[in-house]
């Protein structure tokens, strides 16, 4: 298919909710920026039903599934330091328009676990994208949409590009963020390095000893700065916060910075995807990439990776002051990204068959 680019700006408080209003309406437990109504009874996940677990590959997976179970799938993958709270409202829309929704704890967040306490505690990108495929084969999934941010939208990028029969479609923030390690060596301008003083803090033993005792410290000024605008509550916060108190959460965060400044090794079994990682795959499946207005966290421009979509293609920027958290932010942005990706006929009748 011919390329085609379009940057839609959207004004996130008022953007075109026709189709998913009585989506918004069927969920009244929730209010409008993901914190419950005052009024509706409070679910002890925030939104979610109870977790349900799957072992699948190295782990044992904690999600979230809401929708018909024989509904077209999306899975969401959320990013650092957050968790599947990003997706609180999100998911309920999707589930609303007919969505099986999955919302899986990454490695190392909330109560997802390794099955062997032998395994590397490894934040290589390409193991994080293989649990998701693991994490798809667990739970009989032949194809989904794709969905997530930050660290989510980079492992649905590379399921995107690595694993496309498995892909319906693909929404990603920040657009196209797959890399490796030899263009990790390359510097950036200073202005560009100042934004991933965190990368190079986590390089130090002072660092890793210091995310292990401030993670959640740590985490509240990331959040700060990469939505300066969100003036997110103090519970809600703390909702997310408690998916970092897993006992493996800061190993696999030093060591997926570390590996990206070629300072920790990968594992020998996802050789073969960094290889093909290594040469900036195009991606083939329907895509719309996202930006806020106001993402203070590093990210590219979006004509800088437009190219490397060759599919059907939309670029969206979302404006009202949106930052990096993009699908807690303006959730019913997001859940139309989802609801808008073209579907052949043939992907609508595999992703339910």
């Amino acid at each position: 298919m011919e390329l085609g680019v379009t940057t839609e700006t959207v004004d996130a408080g008022r953007r075109q909710l026709g189709r998913i209003s009585a989506a918004l309406l069927a969920t009244p437990a929730l209010g409008l920026f993901g914190e419950p109504s005052v009024a509706a009874p409070r679910s002890s996940k925030g939104g979610f039903p109870p977790l349900r677990r799957v072992q699948a590959g190295l782990l044992e997976v904690s999600y979230a599934e809401l929708g018909p179970a024989s509904g077209p799938p999306v899975i969401l993958l959320h990013g650092w330091p957050y968790d599947i709270h990003a997706f609180a409202e999100v998911a309920p829309i999707l589930a609303a328009a007919g969505r099986r929704v999955l919302v899986p704890y990454l490695r190392g967040y909330g109560p997802t676990r390794f099955l062997s306490p032998d395994a590397l505690r490894n934040g290589q990108p390409a193991a994080l994208a293989q649990d998701t495929i693991d994490f798809m084969d667990a739970l009989g999934v032949e194809r989904a949409v794709i969905g997530g941010f930050d660290w989510g939208a980079r492992t649905a990028g590379i399921v995107a590009a690595l694993w496309p029969q498995r892909t319906s479609g693909l929404v990603a923030v920040s657009g196209y963020l797959i890399s490796s390690q030899e263009t990790g060596k390359l510097p950036l301008p200073p202005e560009a390095e100042l934004q991933w003083w965190y990368q190079f803090y986590f390089a130090t033993e002072r660092g890793r000893l210091g995310y292990e005792k401030h993670r959640h410290e740590f985490a509240r000024l990331i959040w700060q700065l990469g939505s300066p605008k969100w003036r997110f509550h103090e519970a809600t916060f703390q909702r997310s916060a408690a998916a970092l108190d897993n006992p493996d959460h800061v190993a696999i965060v030093i060591h997926n910075y570390r590996w990206r400044l070629g300072l920790a090794d990968g594992e020998a079994r996802y050789a073969g995807l960094d290889r093909q990682l290594a040469v900036g795959p195009v991606i083939w499946v329907p895509t719309i990439t996202m930006e806020g207005d106001a993402n203070g966290a590093p990210h590219p421009r979006p004509e800088a990776y437009a190219s490397k979509f060759v599919d059907s293609y939309e670029h969206r920027t979302i404006r009202g002051g949106i930052g990096h958290n993009l699908p807690q932010e303006a959730p019913a942005a997001f859940a139309q990204a989802v609801l808008d990706l073209p579907r052949s006929e043939t992907a609508a009748r595999d992703d339910v068959g």
